[in-house]
């Protein structure tokens, strides 16, 4: 079997750090960006359009959001609501695609004989006609700002219920409502650790239940918070999403994790690595499925499942799911795990009486005495 390889999506203009897919409207989200330094590099939200074309997933920019001398370095949406880490801010910001006419075929035609023609999105003349079509241009407004942690916001997650988690390098890793701290989580106290060895939250999501629609799990990665010549593994734990107590936890490995993602049906769990590593894993099991060493050859930033509902399954086609990846290489990478598909009861049981009736026939045939 020769080596697996991702596929290259998309290629920003900046360095990418986060990343999120819109269901509803097949929008997958990178942010990232240059940060406050004056080194020309922009810091923005790119909104892309995904589609199916010659059977083969693409991407192509719809919209740009400038985020002016902040650099988005995580992301989480919930509904239309999009949270963005920068720094240590917390911005709520409020998702939403209106509808904006674009040119009729008159209208083009014209354009090219008065002057240079519009960019795509940009205000149409008013004009009625029956080929008038309307396209979808999201629109973002600011909600609420909080401190959440002493330094950088490493990672945050929005829950069904309005529940936000944010982990960050102070090693805390908090549960708010709103602005208002609920819990802290406790995993060094109980986990598989050295003393010694001081662990930090790096990465947070929440996922459901599979088979159970009321069951919420929310999934964490904690790594070593210093780097060590002999370093010890990483950890997956899995949390009680109402609790917020730990219920299981498994070493995934020593390269360090950098980012996850969790998959709508809570089936699957994604990681990138520091080395541009990506792999899948099984939610309930912890246990690993798919791997690409150094897919990026840099740091993966962000990961994201392609949603399991609304234009999801369409663009998914034959395969089982779908993980994208950012890095710091400016690249959005695609990943692809093929259907498993299981052998059917009913022939398991069809092939046991096959064996069973051949076993007899030929005993009758090599001890026609005895039967």
């Amino acid at each position: 079997m020769g080596r697996r390889r991702a596929l290259e999506l998309y290629r920003a203009p900046f360095p990418l750090y986060a990343l999120q897919v819109d269901p509803s409207a097949g929008l997958l989200i990178a942010a990232g960006g240059g940060g406050a330094a004056k080194t020309g590099i922009k810091n923005g939200v790119h909104f892309l359009q995904l589609e199916q074309i010659n059977g083969r997933l693409s991407a192509s920019l719809l919209h740009s959001h400038d985020t002016e001398t902040r650099a988005t370095m995580n992301l989480a949406l919930a509904g239309n609501i999009l949270a963005a880490g920068q720094d240590a801010h917390c911005q709520l910001l409020r998702f939403q695609t209106h509808q904006q006419k674009s040119k009729t075929k008159a209208e083009k035609a014209g354009s090219k004989e008065q002057g240079p023609r519009q960019r795509k999105g940009a205000a149409p003349a008013e004009k009625s006609g029956a080929e008038t079509h309307r396209e979808e241009v999201p629109t973002l407004e600011k909600v609420l700002e909080f401190k959440a942690h002493e330094g950088e916001i490493e990672d945050l997650a929005l829950g069904p219920d309005g529940k936000l988690v944010t982990v960050g390098w102070d090693l805390k890793a908090s549960v708010w409502q709103k602005d208002q701290l609920v819990t802290q989580l406790h995993w060094q106290e109980n986990g598989p650790t050295f003393s010694n060895t001081p662990y930090r939250y790096q990465a947070c999501r929440f996922g459901q239940v599979p088979d159970q629609p009321a069951g919420l799990r929310l999934f964490t990665v904690q790594i070593p918070h210093k780097r060590l010549r002999q370093p010890p593994p990483c950890y997956l734990t899995a949390w009680d999403g109402a609790t917020f107590l730990p219920l299981r936890t498994k070493s995934c490995g020593h390269e360090v994790i950098s980012c996850l993602s969790v998959s709508d049906s809570g089936t699957f769990l994604g990681l990138g690595t520091v080395t541009g590593s990506v792999a899948i894993y099984i939610a309930f099991s912890l246990q690993r499925l798919y791997y690409v060493k150094e897919a990026h050859g840099i740091v993966v930033t962000d990961v994201a499942f392609l949603p399991e509902k609304g234009r999801g399954p369409e663009l998914l086609g034959s395969q089982e799911t779908a993980l994208f990846s950012v890095a710091v290489d400016s690249r959005c990478q695609l990943h692809l795990l093929p259907s498993r598909r299981s052998v059917p009861i009913w022939l398991l049981l069809l092939l046991c009486v096959g064996l069973i009736v051949m076993t007899i026939l030929l005993l009758q045939r090599a001890f026609p005495a005895l039967l």
